[in-house]
């Protein structure tokens, strides 16, 4: 898979150095809703653009991309290129999903605060969310399994660094909001997270002065379907970082040395 940087439906894929284990991945940072997704949303345009600014997880592009050109062995980046009000990747596409309790499973129908994002009553509504998983999210999910195969058939191994973003204050929908939000949360999965991987994360981002947490407001990592559960070489972290933090030109440098110094541990 040692090819240009190239886009899918829906995704962009950074090819790294042939090497390397670690797969960056960027899932909530764009703003991007093609016009045949904006005409079912039921929000004016005032009010989406509110939408995407309390919903999309910024700078993360922007940091993955920097952090990828200072570290020492250049890892893969997998970006989605479209809004999460689109669909978002990394939930559930079923029953199994607790944040369709909200109305944020796959598809969205409710807003971060609770309004109504799509007609979710509409007899339509059930068509138009399988066109969307037709069309978004199985070919995400299909070619973010390809490239954590590729970099598991390749090194012996795959590390998926998750990149997110949050706000400082709680937004209605978060389920778990009461815990602490610190500069910097690491999301780990009991399976997935081996101690090493962890440590290497904290001493990254505590290196840089950084306050860091663990599973607090966010828990987990994301890890293809194929993998989770039954591959321990296929390691995962999420890194959720409080927006305010990279709001300053000092805060945005310290994280994108963090982050790479952490990739160059790791891989």
């Amino acid at each position: 898979m040692d090819k240009p940087p190239h886009s899918g439906t829906g995704y962009e894929v950074a090819p790294g150095a042939p090497d390397s284990p670690v797969l960056l991945h960027v899932p909530h940072g764009s703003r991007t809703v093609p016009g045949p997704v904006r005409a079912r949303i039921l929000l004016d345009d005032e009010a989406l653009t509110a939408e995407l600014d309390r919903m999309t997880d910024s700078h993360t592009g922007q940091i993955a991309e920097r952090a990828a050109a200072e570290a020492a062995i250049t890892p893969w980046r997998f970006t989605n290129a479209l809004s999460r009000l689109v669909i978002d990747p990394e939930r559930f596409p079923d029953e199994r999903e607790e944040m369709r309790a909200v109305g944020m499973g796959a598809v969205y129908t409710r807003t971060s605060d609770g309004r109504p994002l799509r007609a979710a009553d509409d007899p339509a509504h059930r068509a138009h969310e399988q066109t969307l998983l037709d069309a978004y999210f199985v070919p995400y999910a299909e070619a973010m399994t390809d490239c954590v195969q590729d970099r598991l058939d390749t090194t012996g191994r795959a590390v998926v660094i998750d990149v997110h973003s949050y706000p400082r204050d709680p937004l209605p929908y978060e389920l778990h909001a009461d815990g602490p939000r610190p500069a910097v949360c690491l999301g780990t999965d009991s399976f997935h997270t081996p101690a090493p991987l962890l440590d290497a994360a904290r001493e990254a981002f505590g290196h840089y002065g950084l306050a860091v947490g663990l599973d607090s407001p966010f828990a987990g990592a994301y890890v293809p379907l194929r993998h989770y559960g039954r591959v321990r070489e296929v390691s995962a972290l999420m890194v959720e970082i409080r927006r305010d933090v990279p709001s300053t030109a000092d805060g945005l440098d310290r994280l994108v040395r963090a982050l790479a110094r952490l990739i160059g541990s790791v891989a």
